[in-house]
């Protein structure tokens, strides 16, 4: 067995790579190294809306109980929620049934600590390290020292509930289309809005256990970007299957991504003197647009590898209150310990209402540089990347590209997938120059 963890959790083809067995192991696992320190430990447990959340549901509750842990099920809820809820109740520990922006055959295990951070290396390491031994030799206690699991009928509206709290005043008089992406947003995000006061228009938010993800949400944001347009809408926000991200449209139906959101929102922040060590903390995949955009206006930024939980780290580190990723998982400190799409969308709205501009002169804080990225399909990630021709092929594009673009290769930490990135000024000199570095690949 290799390694489990990724960037992201445990991730795989339900009841195939991911299945029911490993799921119970990672629970009893998890559970035992987590609750250490509790004399009552509970883990808060909640899922996307893909089919085999039921599934891995059950196996997880299971291999939780029987190492004496208790368990709050929160049943469908966005990422973040968990991670909220799981500080709220003064849970040991949380864990997500999701697969985040996959499609609808795979799903993941991903946990919390008692603060609602996700776990570090090395406490991945400890919980792999138990799955893999062949001997199990944790707990296993009887009568009523199994663990309970405790319904918890609210946990949509005590999110909810939290997400109004971080806006202050109205969105009384905006027209918003939403893409929920059928998953765990879909009864969240459109009733946050319209309690503001927002008029709300909502696309693929009905969810039936096989469509999360299906050609919507923030991986396909086009009919997002058409709808938009075709309701006059002042703009519009798209989610994934978990909602721990999301990406913007604008009035005229232009994507902003997450690298113009935090553009955005840090440059509100520090006119409103909260942009704590006058910080913002990015991954290597960042548009060289949001640097040059920041350091105009006297911001540092800190970069990281890719994976939120390491531009959560750095924060911890630098003291920043924002990071996040061009993809959408961004990170408000001061309002959640993860990357939060609704939080995200609020801040998002509430730079538009407070300057009274529409979002797409508010995106035009940063000019994009053109990037052009090309994912690979590979069976071996490590031999892909460790090809001879390959890495001279990398060596001579960014030769050429000089101090105007930049060649950024890496696996993907949660899919078969080699990601090749290719930034400069030409978009038409980038794409054959990713094309080219793809084919060497596929060779």
């Amino acid at each position: 067995m290799g390694n489990l963890f990724g960037t992201d959790g445990v991730r795989g083809v339900a009841n195939q790579e991911l299945t029911p067995e490993l799921v119970f192991k990672l629970g009893r696992a998890a559970a035992y190294h987590l609750a250490q320190q509790s004399e009552q430990a509970t883990v808060v447990i909640g899922k996307d809306t893909r089919v085999s959340g039921d599934m891995l549901e059950g196996a997880l509750i299971a291999g939780i109980c029987s190492v004496g842990v208790n368990v709050y099920r929160l049943g469908v809820l966005p990422t973040p929620g968990i991670a909220y809820l799981t500080r709220k109740l003064g849970a040991t520990a949380g864990a997500v049934i999701s697969a985040s922006h996959n499609p609808v055959a795979d799903n993941g295990i991903k946990f919390f600590d008692n603060r609602g951070y996700k776990l570090p290396d090395e406490i991945e390491e400890q919980i792999e390290k138990t799955v893999q031994q062949k001997a199990d030799d944790l707990p296993r206690p009887i009568g009523t020292a199994v663990g309970k699991v405790m319904e918890v009928n609210d946990a949509v509206e005590q999110y909810v509930d939290f997400a109004v709290s971080t806006f202050a005043g109205s969105l009384k008089g905006l027209k918003i289309v939403l893409d929920c992406a059928n998953g765990a947003s879909s009864k969240v995000t459109p009733v946050v809005l319209r309690r503001l006061g927002a008029q709300v228009i909502s696309l693929y938010n009905n969810p039936d256990g096989t469509n999360i993800n299906l050609n919507c949400g923030s991986t396909h944001p086009e009919s997002l970007q058409k709808a938009v347009v075709n309701y006059g809408a002042d703009l519009g926000f798209a989610h994934d299957g978990d909602a721990d991200r999301v990406l913007a449209v604008d009035e005229k139906g232009n994507l902003v991504d997450g690298d113009q959101i935090m553009v955005m929102c840090a440059l509100k922040l520090k006119e409103q003197a909260r942009l704590r060590n006058n910080t913002v903390v990015v991954t290597i995949m960042s548009n060289l647009g949001l640097h040059q955009a920041l350091k105009k206006a006297g911001i540092t930024v800190k970069q990281t590898k890719v994976g939120d939980r390491y531009v959560f780290e750095e924060m911890l580190k630098s003291g920043a209150v924002i990071g996040g990723e061009q993809s959408g998982h961004i990170i408000f400190l001061d309002n959640n310990t993860t990357g939060d799409g609704l939080i995200t969308a609020l801040q998002v709205l509430q730079t538009v209402v407070d300057s009274g501009k529409k979002l797409s002169e508010l995106a035009g804080l940063m000019r994009r540089m053109p990037q052009t990225l090309v994912n690979v399909r590979v069976t071996n990630k490590k031999e892909a990347m460790e090809k001879q021709e390959f890495l001279s092929a990398i060596a001579e594009v960014e030769k050429e590209l000089g101090e105007d673009g930049r060649v950024i290769v890496r696996p993907s930490g949660t899919e078969p997938l080699i990601r090749i990135m290719v930034e400069g000024p030409d978009q038409k000199a980038l794409q054959e120059k990713a094309n080219h570095l793809a084919d060497l690949i596929r060779g």
